[in-house]
């Protein structure tokens, strides 16, 4: 119930906070139509900006579920993320269908703008596997 209750007011604050950070925004209302895709966005949002804005992910024209893995896993190691085991598969469920959507629309033809991939040792604590 304690995990329902949090996942209930991620939702509602990430639906609040939805409209603050610009023309991405109609893209992921489309990857959040459901509620767990309103759940999974809103673990998405809290544990994903903690550390840097969400333009960074959503920006950087990643549609692989493996990258996404990988980088997901990285981020989780990093001191402070909070981001936990269950909150991985959240995030990564909504990166799945942010990225499938994406995938949708280079396959029409509308491709967004091009942005290279982060470069996932560049920042890696020395000694970091």
């Amino acid at each position: 119930m304690k995990t329902l209750s949090r996942a209930v007011l991620l939702a509602g604050l990430s639906w609040a906070a939805a409209g603050c950070w610009g023309d991405r925004g109609g893209e992921v209302e489309a990857a959040t139509s459901s509620s767990d895709g309103r759940t999974d966005y809103a673990v998405f949002a809290l544990r994903c900006s903690k550390c840097h804005s969400l333009a960074r992910p959503l920006n950087s024209g990643i549609d692989s579920d493996e990258y996404w893995r990988l980088y997901v896993a990285r981020m989780r190691r990093q001191p402070g993320s909070g981001i936990s085991a269950e909150d991985s598969i959240a995030i990564l469920r909504f990166l799945h269908l942010y990225s499938i959507e994406q995938r949708q629309k280079k396959q029409q033809g509308v491709e967004p703008p091009p942005a290279q991939p982060p470069d996932l040792d560049a920042s890696a604590p020395r000694g970091a596997p």
